[in-house]
């Protein structure tokens, strides 16, 4: 792993040309390689340097509502200290104070610190990840098991703190490059009293009730690997339902542990129980539900080892799996307590359903995907399969005017739902709503817009998408009104000119709030910029300024003629206020 590490740093040329130093690069690595941010993200989220108060690198994700704080060690060889993991917790206490810490750090982190203060408002989850390629003394993991606890128990500021170290990069890379990982081998030693062997259609089963204390002893639950079939890695100690795990066990109540939680289960490719049923051994074990579980089991070693805990056990359900589809058909449905999406309660709704069949009858090669998980049949065509989540996106930022709102998906299908999803919604408008974001993001790379926009693609795209709607109603003077997407069937022949248009106007108006902010002292965040009203105001006076000036640009007219539509195209937004 380090090898390949040091191969991938020392010879491309964007971890060369962009970080000056191998700490830097090795934690870019990760954040591109791992994490799959790509390099304008990544470039955006490294805060390391003078007066980086112990973070590296920050992440704000707005899809998963969590802060990822990085804290890179880079060595060639040898142990970590517990150095490291103290500058681990200098950051968690630094971040308590926002104010104080942003008087004193970096300008990228200053920056940061903005998104962060905003995402904590909206409740996002903590994760700090210790990243290393070298190995933690002995002294060092005691600090890590009791920092752990220190940071999950914390009512006032609670995060979850993960060591990433080789095994679990290796593990991590492997499944971002969804490469076949390492088969897991290992005995559990069992109570006979509390072990029950049985053969049932499809596999052999095993149900035990396991000592706490033996959950501490599989392996692969610091690095993923025991996890690699679930349908989700951790959610960190912050998590509602970890949190409650964690005040079980260390109440007086850990004994009842085994009557207050659903169970886990694990799939096996190959099992053996010992004839007195004291053991069992499995090969190619993975835990296809209970991730959190065990991650809040182990965070809290110290007080499962303790005497109080002796008696506190879990259920286990461990199943013989040759059938692959079988288990993972298991893999899901075990996972049904999940906590379920507002897009996963509208998947059935009539309306929902009504726009699916409306679509497909229009467009019987096309699909509208209504559930997460929904894949085309390879007989569809691609540039006719919309997923609802993303159209209720484009219709936010389409309709309703506020590409600020269009990343909230939670938001979208919830308090939104029925202000975007209409019944009757016209299929040519679907389709055409898709095809501009089609257009967009094959001319991404090329649009003109700066690295902390880039870096915002997943807000920055619905920008660009109302800038092009701003823009269309600017030409056609109806500054007050939202022209049809069906009508702007012309306008898509014009794409190579109104694109780098629509991007002009966001990067003009961002530039225009950060000399406001700069002028008044403060401290300007793009990703804050992007979530906030302004963002839209300051693009539509842009819009309106362009689409004023377009006669005077050569090949301006001909742009204007396509982008006509008729008056009666143009309807009223519709509110999301």
């Amino acid at each position: 792993m380090l090898q390949q590490i040091l191969q991938e740093i020392g010879t491309d040329p964007f971890y060369q040309g962009y970080f000056p130093n191998d700490g830097q690069r090795f934690v870019a690595w990760y954040l591109r390689r791992v994490l799959l941010r790509d390099d304008a993200a990544t470039r955006d989220d490294i805060t390391d340097g003078a007066n980086d108060k112990q973070i590296d690198a920050v992440i704000v994700d707005d899809t998963e509502q969590r802060i990822l704080i990085v804290q890179g060690k880079f060595i060639n060889t040898g142990n970590v200290d517990a150095e490291p993991l103290r500058e681990v917790l200098s950051a968690w206490v630094r971040l308590q104070d926002l104010s104080a810490l942003q008087k004193d750090c970096n300008d990228r982190l200053k920056k940061k610190i903005e998104a962060i203060r905003t995402a904590l408002d909206d409740d996002y989850r903590i994760d700090f990840e210790l990243l290393t390629t070298g190995m933690l003394t002995d002294a060092a993991k005691a600090d890590l098991a009791a920092y752990a606890d220190k940071f999950s128990e914390f009512d006032g500021f609670a995060a979850s703190l993960h060591l990433i170290d080789t095994p679990a990069l290796e593990t991590r890379l492997a499944e971002a490059e969804a490469r076949v990982l390492p088969a897991i081998r290992h005995t559990i030693t069992l109570d006979p009293a509390k072990t029950l062997s049985m053969d049932l259609p499809g596999a052999r089963t095993v149900i035990a009730a396991v000592p706490l204390r033996e959950c501490l002893n599989l392996p692969g639950i610091t690095d993923g690997k025991l996890f690699a079939k679930n349908v989700r890695q951790s959610l960190g100690s912050s998590n509602k339902v970890n949190r409650e795990l964690s005040r079980t066990i260390h109440s007086d109540k850990v004994h009842d542990f085994f009557f207050y939680h659903n169970g886990i289960t694990a799939l096996c490719d190959a099992m053996e129980l010992s004839p007195n049923r004291s053991s069992l051994t499995v090969d190619g074990l993975s835990v296809v539900n209970g991730c959190q579980s065990l991650n809040t089991i182990y965070s809290a070693s110290e007080r499962i080892r303790s005497h109080e805990s002796k008696d506190a056990h879990v259920l286990f359900r461990f199943y013989e799996i040759k059938d692959r589809t079988f288990g993972d058909r298991i893999s899901i449905n075990t996972n049904s307590q999940s906590v379920v999406k507002p897009r996963d309660l509208r998947s059935n709704d009539r309306v929902m359903v009504g726009l699916k069949k409306a679509f497909e009858t229009r467009y019987p090669d096309g699909m509208f995907m209504t559930k997460r998980g929904d894949v085309a049949p390879a007989t569809k065509d691609p540039s006719k399969v919309v997923d609802a989540a993303t159209f209720a996106k484009m219709l936010m930022a389409w309709h309703c005017q506020r590409p600020n709102y269009a990343a909230n998906e939670k938001k979208l299908f919830d308090e939104y739902y029925k202000t975007l999803f209409k019944t009757g919604y016209s299929p040519e408008s679907m389709l055409t709503l898709h095809q501009w974001m089609n257009a967009i993001e094959v001319a991404w790379p090329n649009l003109n817009l700066n690295n902390e926009l880039k870096a915002g693609k997943m807000h920055v795209k619905y920008h660009v998408l109302f800038a092009v709607s701003a823009l269309i109603n600017a030409i056609n003077k109806q500054p007050t009104l939202v022209v049809d997407p069906k009508a702007t069937v012309k306008a898509l022949e014009a794409t190579a000119e109104i694109l780098p248009l629509a991007a002009t106007c966001i990067e003009n108006a961002m530039q225009s709030a950060r000399l406001q902010d700069e002028s008044a002292n403060k401290v300007f965040s793009p990703q804050n910029w992007l979530k906030a009203n302004r963002s839209w105001q300051g693009e539509t006076l842009v819009a309106g300024t362009q689409a004023g000036m377009l006669g005077t640009f050569v090949g301006g007219g001909a742009l204007m003629e396509r982008a006509k539509a008729p008056t009666a195209a143009f309807i009223a937004r519709w509110s999301a206020d």
